[in-house]
């Protein structure tokens, strides 16, 4: 799958369009095709690693913990696993990744 990948800190140069593994949902998870996500004020400062502080967050003082950023999305759940009860394959859902990121690559 194709997603946005940040490598470094720095500036938005750094983000690199790249050819990933496609995630396969754990027996509590959902795998969402994203359709659409968001840019917001914690995706450039998580980037640029600036203030200083910002990296203690995650803990990750030399390159962004999470390389793929965005924290919402919308789109439909192709995948479940077993252990899910409350959605199936086609639900159209929306939501935010929360520490984890990720959501600038076409699943999540």
């Amino acid at each position: 799958m194709k997603a946005i990948v940040c490598t470094k800190y720095g500036p938005p140069d750094v983000l690199e369009l790249k050819e990933i593994a496609k995630p396969v949902p754990k027996d509590n998870e959902v795998l969402v095709k994203i359709h659409a996500t968001t840019v917001n004020t914690t995706d450039p400062i998580g980037r640029a690693g600036k203030p200083f502080m910002a990296r203690l967050v995650p803990l990750s003082l030399t390159k962004p913990k999470n390389p793929v950023p965005g924290g919402e999305l919308a789109g439909e759940i192709e995948a479940v696993g077993k252990g899910v009860t409350l959605y199936k394959e086609g639900d159209q859902v929306y939501g935010c990744t929360g520490m984890s990121s990720g959501a600038h690559a076409e699943y999540k």
